[in-house]
């Protein structure tokens, strides 16, 4: 597989650190002011165009990534809708392609598979160049190859005018995410009016859990399509051996032909199903996830008028 070998880091902690001065060290010097292009072709400087007093948020990917690149970029996509009309005034995205053979026109086409709206920009560039701003944000570490791909979900938020800068999942819950940036930029918010304190503690099983933190961004059960299919009755419509091995490796079956991978890949725009990495117990607790009655279903499990989604 064509990739460059970068590897993330996934701890939320902040990096680069420093006064909110003028002075800041991760700035002009530090930054390298390459050429890039942007996903309508527009030729930009990495510092004077993108990030030069500037909120960012930045991640790595390449268009025909079948891991993790769907799922960060789905999730982002949620985070993109939470901010609203701040994209692109207060906070930018940039999706940065670490395969060297992603055109601006390949970036577009991925871009609008998602529905990424303005203020979220994807750029390519020389390999080197990309190698280089990689190692600057602490995207990437020399030989440290911790996945299929050579990258994971590491999304670098800063705001290059105070030199701060915060790492985090760009595969962790959409509105904690949201916050988790809206806070450590210092956006204002409502103070909660309940008091969390008298908050019951919250008993998700784990087939809840791995689905709305893996699939949710993408498909729901009884909300309808999303950029996936909705869920609900899955375990009824699919044969079982098909749907575990669907859920385990949908990258191997979608390039053996299978034909309903195929099918479902040019029904739901080209966008491919992330090999998540679950192993057998956690395919199996969300099968029986999916599998459960849905509040306001009938028997046979599909949603009436009055009904609610999970």
């Amino acid at each position: 597989m064509r990739r460059l070998g970068l590897s993330l880091c996934l701890a939320a902690v902040l990096v680069f650190t420093h006064a909110a001065r003028g002075d800041t060290p991760w700035g002009a010097d530090y930054f390298p002011n390459v050429t890039l292009k942007t996903q309508d072709g527009k030729t930009v400087r990495f510092y004077d165009d993108l990030l030069k007093g500037k909120a960012v948020a930045i991640n790595l990917v390449y268009s025909s990534c079948s891991n993790v690149c769907p799922l960060e970029t789905a999730k982002l996509v949620q985070v993109q809708k939470v901010f609203g009309d701040r994209m692109g005034r207060d906070i930018f995205f940039y999706s940065i392609a670490i395969d060297p053979w992603d055109t601006p026109a390949e970036l577009k086409k991925y871009a609008n598979k998602f529905g990424v709206g303005p203020g979220w920009l994807f750029l390519s560039g020389k390999e080197e160049d990309i190698r280089l701003i990689a190692r600057k944000l602490g995207l990437a570490r020399a030989g440290d190859l911790d996945s299929k791909d050579g990258h994971s979900a590491t999304l670098m938020v800063g705001n290059v005018s105070t030199g701060q800068w915060m790492r985090n999942s760009s595969t962790d819950n959409p509105q904690f995410l949201a916050t988790a940036i809206g806070n450590f930029l210092g956006w204002s918010s409502a103070k909660p009016t309940v008091d969390y304190a008298q908050a019951r503690p919250v008993s998700v099983g784990g087939g809840e859990f791995l689905f709305q933190s893996r699939c949710s961004a993408c498909h729901t059960v009884g909300g309808g399509d999303r950029l996936g299919p909705d869920l609900l009755g899955v375990t009824t419509r699919r044969d079982q051996a098909w749907l575990k091995r669907y859920v385990s490796e949908p990258d191997t079956m979608l390039k053996e032909g299978d034909p309903v991978a195929q099918r479902l890949y040019k029904q739901y725009n080209q966008i491919r199903m992330p090999n998540l990495g679950l192993g057998g117990g956690d395919v199996a607790a969300l099968l029986e996830y999916l599998g459960k009655p849905v509040r306001g279903a009938d028997a046979n499990g599909v949603l009436t008028k009055a009904s609610t989604t999970p």
